[in-house]
């Protein structure tokens, strides 16, 4: 990170996002060959893919209808005649030499994300969400001594979804980042894979005196595939930008790619205009109307959206807003923590579980909650066996791990390896008593006023019940037995 947060403080930066989300369908945006991830190179494509002359596309109906999803959960308002048309550069991974995209007559315009930062709500606006076709992919070797190219990803469906320049800092993009993927995820228009591409995002970034109107030159940064590489390369862009203003220097406007292992952007090219990709329609791909009717209809069926289901969750089940707001971003969470909520009345002990220890297992094994064996059954029991104190907290974090391997219900795992908890008065007096004799030493200090002693002594019946003691029955006891001595 560059030391310039002085200097920094005395502009303000200015970003817009431009996010390219892939649509889950099965075929691709105008032809029918498979989207699926990871196929051998060049395996799934066709003449239309392929730009092979005479090759007609056709629009892909479930991706256009995902946009339409998209745009209409984003608040947009949706074009009234949508077109297509032909975007044209030259690169490598293009095969046509152009891309179908929309111009002047996107599918949406005009919406908004709201995002909480330093507990301040805002509204960054959306200035347009369009369909359009991915382009192919370069792979470079390591020594650059060649590059080839895969033509799978080409003609892959992407809705392309731009701000206004509304963002004030790196914390504020991850922030718009995570709540547009979260309502991606929630509509299942797309998976939002950052590692496989699935979801890119594109910054415009610029900085200015505070005070000022005007906008700075701008530049674009790309490659930028995770949330922490995004929040990075706007911070170190910001700083060098004004770095070069205070050296009296002048900004270009280009293309940066962001280079992580060196924790730099680095110059791509000098930034096209849009006048330079030389816009026309595309005349395979006659303009088209949605009824107003099917619009609605759709509006209608969208799902409850994340932000919507936040303050429910808040209001409803009385659990705090940070819980309620991680719980939400992923729909699969949020769906598993309701249907926890539904056998066992417990929605801010399911929340802490479903956040702390079940989050930890599921990233130990990169599963995803859908994935995983364990079940809103498992989560609701284990409450239930520790609320009936037939097992210690310390006994159901140990059997997660094995529900998670086998999907085993907390029950058996517990008889087969004998860890109901020991709630006998007569035999936890009589392992309290062997723990005082072993303990002198933290007897004495117990007795001296240290009363951390006694959180030790009752550390050492645990160990010695390998945790299933009632902790609140060795408290009482323990307590008896000191005072007693």
């Amino acid at each position: 990170m560059r030391k310039n947060q002085n200097a920094v403080q005395e502009y303000e930066t200015v970003i817009g996002l431009e996010v390219h989300a892939h649509l889950l369908t099965e075929s691709k945006v105008f032809c029918a060959c498979s989207t699926k991830f990871g196929l051998p190179p060049n395996s799934s494509t066709c003449p239309v893919c392929l730009g092979l002359p005479g090759s007609l596309p056709v629009l892909n109906e479930k991706a256009f209808l995902y946009a339409l999803k998209t745009a209409l959960a984003l608040d947009c308002k949706i074009q009234d005649v949508i077109k297509f048309d032909r975007k044209n550069y030259y690169y490598p991974d293009l095969p046509k030499n152009f891309q179908i995209s929309q111009y002047d007559k996107p599918l949406a315009f005009s919406g908004f994300v709201e995002i909480e930062y330093k507990g301040e709500k805002k509204k960054i606006r959306i200035n347009r969400v369009h369909l359009e076709e991915d382009a192919g992919k370069l792979v470079h070797e390591a020594r650059g001594a060649a590059s080839y190219i895969d033509l799978n990803r080409a003609g892959i469906p992407l809705v392309e979804i731009v701000t206004e320049p509304d963002i004030r800092s790196p914390e504020e993009a991850s922030e718009y980042l995570q709540n547009l993927k979260a309502v991606l995820l929630c509509l299942g228009v797309s998976n939002c894979n950052m590692e496989e591409g699935s979801l890119r995002c594109d910054a415009n970034i610029s900085v200015r005196p505070i005070g000022e109107d005007a906008l700075g030159v701008k530049t674009e940064l790309k490659n930028m595939n995770s949330f922490k590489a995004v929040r990075d390369a706007l911070s170190y862009e910001a700083g060098r930008q004004v770095d070069l203003l205070r050296r009296g220097e002048m900004i270009r406007q280009e293309t940066r790619l962001w280079d992580e292992a060196k924790g730099v952007s680095v110059t791509m090219r000098t930034k096209e205009e849009t006048h330079d990709y030389r816009y026309f329609p595309e005349p395979d791909l006659v303009p088209f109307t949605t009824e107003k009717d099917e619009i609605d209809r759709m509006k209608a069926a969208l799902p409850e959206l994340p932000g919507a289901r936040k303050k429910r969750f808040i209001s409803e089940y009385a659990i705090g807003e940070y819980n309620a707001d991680v719980l939400t971003r992923d729909m699969a969470v949020a769906d598993f923590f309701e249907k926890t909520v539904g056998l066992i009345k417990s929605p801010k002990e399911i929340a802490n579980w479903l956040l702390g220890d079940v989050a930890s297992n599921l990233k130990e094994r990169k599963i995803s909650i859908v994935e995983s064996k364990f079940k809103p059954g498992h989560l609701a029991e284990i409450i239930g066996l520790i609320r009936s104190e037939e097992i210690t907290g310390k006994i159901a974090k140990e059997i997660l791990p094995e529900i998670f391997e086998t999907g085993k219900t907390p029950k058996k795992i517990i008889e087969k390896k004998d860890l109901r908890q020991i709630k006998d008065s007569g035999e936890l007096t009589s392992m309290i008593e062997g723990v005082l004799k072993e303990n002198e030493k933290s007897v004495g200090d117990y007795k001296n006023g240290k009363k951390s002693a006694l959180t030790f002594l009752v550390g050492q019946v645990m160990r010695k019940t390998r945790g299933k003691a009632n902790p609140r029955k060795v408290n009482e006891i323990l307590k008896k037995k000191l005072g007693g001595i």
